[in-house]
Order: C-alpha cells, then sequence, then structure tokens
C-alpha cells in the first residue's frame, strides 16, 4: 500500500503527517492564550466559527516554544471528531512513501521526547523523514484542556 504524507519542517527537521488526516493549512494567525493550559498550547483561533486549539508543534515535542511569524503555518489535522492546529515553521511537499520504504521508529531513550510521537521514518529523495502518529500527538487529553 502506498501513502501520502505531507511534510513540514519544525526545528529545521522534517516531519511528516498522513494526507488524510489533514483538512487544511492556514497561514499563521495568532492565538488567543488560555489560562492553566499545557505549555505547549498556543492558544485557539477561530476557524470559521469553530474553536480551534492550536499546539506548538516544537514545544509539543520537547523543544524551545516557537516565536511565530507570518513565515509560520499552521496544519489544520483531524482524528475522529477531534480538530486541532499546529503550528509548523513551514510546510514542504507532498510525497508518497510505499509501506515498505517505513522503518521503525528507534527504540527510545529516557530523555528522548521525539520518538514516542513517531510512527516511523522513511528516506524520501535526499532526506529522513520523521512520520508523527498524531493520535499520540494528539492525546484527548492536550486537546480536551485546550477547547
Amino acid at each position: 500500500m502506498i501513502r501520502e504524507l505531507i511534510t513540514f519542517e519544525v526545528e529545521g527537521q522534517v516531519f511528516g503527517l498522513d494526507i488524510m488526516a489533514i483538512r487544511e493549512i492556514r497561514a499563521w494567525t495568532p492565538t488567543t492564550r488560555l489560562p492553566r493550559v499545557p505549555h505547549y498550547v498556543a492558544g485557539v483561533v477561530n476557524l470559521r466559527g469553530t474553536v480551534l486549539p492550536v499546539v506548538d508543534l516544537a514545544a509539543r515535542l520537547g523543544w524551545h516554544a516557537t516565536e511565530p511569524t507570518p513565515r509560520h503555518a499552521i496544519i489544520v489535522t483531524q482524528l475522529g471528531s477531534q480538530i486541532g492546529g499546529w503550528i509548523v515553521d513551514a510546510v514542504s511537499d507532498i510525497v508518497t512513501v510505499p509501506d515498505e520504504a517505513m522503518q521503525p521508529p528507534p527504540p527510545a531513550s529516557g530523555a528522548d521526547t521525539v520518538v514516542p510521537f513517531l510512527e516511523g521514518l522513511a528516506a524520501i529523495e535526499d532526506k529522513m523523514v520523521m512520520v508523527l502518529n498524531l493520535a499520540a500527538l494528539a492525546d484527548s487529553e492536550t486537546m480536551t484542556e485546550a477547547a
């Protein structure tokens, strides 16, 4: 089976998400901060009348919080009935990855903050793409607290 991924950059690293989980890609929109949410929740934005929680993907992965600029983007995803936005540095491309090209993620070490969120790795052209597991990233607690 062949999968299509949207690739994007966060902190200079290339990531991918299954295209079927992506509703849209939006230009950066300032968020409204919320009290008592996890540090990686940037806030909420109005998406055509719907309150959309927005997560800073770099902070969610355990890196430094993003200082968004107009060059950043928000990837809007849907997992079941749960809709969320993810701040990324730049959206790159749509790529096709055969299942046999996907490698399992390396074993996680105690200090590793990224590996628990990976579905796998794929070598595409001259880049290694870290394919994210949206269900792990968007655990219901994260998005429920944000919304």
